[in-house]
């Protein structure tokens, strides 16, 4: 009996260990074929944000024995490209935009002549302080691509190239960007480089470049608002304002650039558009009496063709 109960406490003891040990080892394997999941707090891979717009539109009209008269043939064609990319890494945001605008229109009575050319190129380089309000320096570029003639009854004058004028624009200051469509930019240090690189138009001393220099550098203050907005489901707004004004020189008489474009959707590929362009440049004396004084310049362009965003 004695060999019976130590034979079932033996049997026991080792079952009550081999559990013990089972377990653990259990334990152990599935501790050690567990997942290990990390939490992504890697801030350090840009961010892309890019995007744009294609737009074509053209307008065609002929008459025959139209009794109120006009031009028995007209076609006009324009175009706008926007491109942009945006990238963010932690607190440093760099900001890239170009703008293409370029229009011909052709009649019997006039033949070809070409109604918009603009290249504008806008980059933007910040720094986080806090509250949306960045250190930031900026570079833009403006001209145009192909030649431009001012017209009368009865002659073209040839007025403008490309580099002729061409505008570039460095500036440092500060830049407040509540949301990724809409930044207000302020600098107090600002270099404006105009560029007549035409030997023709800088002998004229033409868009404030002393006759005979191809560069005209001026140091001043300027400010930016850009703005991009979806007005309604099928209404979009894209417009830029500039202001700058020259230290050293009429400090009062601020230079102005402001752009809107507005595009009316119809369908996923086709669209009505309108772009407003207005410019006040002191230094551009194209009106008045023989062409003494500073004038509004402004462009208003209509369109309804295909769209494309990108």
């Amino acid at each position: 009996m004695k060999r019976y109960l130590m034979a079932l406490t033996t049997l026991f003891i080792c079952f009550v260990s081999y559990s013990q040990d089972n377990a653990v080892a259990q334990k152990l394997k599935a501790e050690s074929e567990k997942t290990i999941v990390k939490k992504v707090t890697d801030t350090t891979n840009w961010t892309w944000l890019r995007g744009g717009t294609i737009n074509i539109n053209g307008t065609q009209g002929s008459l025959k024995n139209w009794s109120a008269g006009g031009d028995k043939f007209s076609l006009a064609v324009n175009s706008y490209v926007n491109y942009f990319i945006y990238h963010r890494k932690g607190k440093v945001n760099w900001d890239n935009n170009l703008d293409f605008n370029f229009g011909m229109l052709k009649t019997t009575s006039l033949g070809v002549r070409k109604n918009d050319d603009r290249l504008d190129l806008l980059s933007k380089y910040g720094y986080n302080l806090g509250n949306k309000i960045f250190l930031t320096g900026m570079l833009n570029f403006r001209s145009q691509m192909f030649d431009g003639f001012t017209y009368t009854d009865t002659s073209k004058v040839f007025s403008s190239s490309f580099l002729s004028p061409a505008y570039v624009l460095l500036s440092a200051g500060l830049d407040y960007k509540p949301s990724v469509n809409f930044s207000i930019f302020v600098s107090p240090i600002t270099s404006r480089l105009t560029i007549v690189g035409n030997k023709q138009l800088s002998a004229l001393g033409a868009y404030g470049v002393p006759p005979g220099k191809t560069t005209f550098n001026e140091v001043g203050a300027f400010a930016s608002v850009n703005w991009m907005q979806t007005i309604a489901a099928n209404v979009s707004y894209k417009g830029r304002l500039d202001m700058f004004s020259n230290y050293s020189r009429k400090p009062g008489n601020v230079d102005v650039f402001q752009t809107n474009f507005f595009s009316f959707k119809i369908n996923k590929f086709f669209s009505a558009t309108y772009n407003l362009d207005l410019i006040y440049d002191d230094d551009v004396r194209l009106f008045g009496k023989n062409g003494t004084s500073a004038g509004l310049q402004m462009k208003s362009l209509i369109g309804l063709g295909f769209n494309m965003k990108l």
